[in-house]
């Protein structure tokens, strides 16, 4: 649960919440109007993982629709998941892209401290923060 509300308030910062929420309304309602209108479908639970097996370019052939209506419905959510995990993949990404810059300046920000107070550091203190420049050094 606490991972969902991370991935939840990371999608909110983004303001990608609309999309992610109408992928799954539209999902919802697609499978719906699948198990409706195709005669092969006969409960929610098969309209719902056809368009899941659909949208998800699986495609495991073990159910298909016949009609115009299903197949065009289906060509909907295909390219609507489609970018739904294009947008996705770059809140992540840019999620973590900001997390690891904000390391990085508090890391560089402790190392400039310690700098500007090189005489109040003890020998151990200044053992570390010497391993850390020759680490950095070899980086480079």
């Amino acid at each position: 649960m606490k991972k969902f509300r991370l991935f939840w308030s990371i999608v909110k910062r983004c303001r990608a919440e609309k999309i992610t929420f109408g992928f799954f309304v539209s999902f919802f309602i697609v499978s719906l109007i699948i198990m409706i209108r195709e005669p092969g479908i006969c409960t929610y639970g098969q309209a719902m993982w056809y368009t899941f097996v659909s949208c998800t370019t699986i495609g495991f052939g073990d159910i298909t629709v016949s009609t115009a209506l299903s197949r065009l419905l289906t060509v909907y959510m295909t390219l609507y998941e489609i970018i739904w995990i294009a947008i996705l993949s770059g809140v992540i990404v840019s999620h973590y892209l900001e997390v690891i810059t904000r390391r990085e300046k508090i890391t560089a920000t402790e190392f400039l401290d310690k700098l500007e107070h090189l005489t109040e550091l003890d020998k151990n203190e200044l053992q570390e923060l010497s391993d850390k420049v020759r680490e950095f050094r070899k980086n480079s």
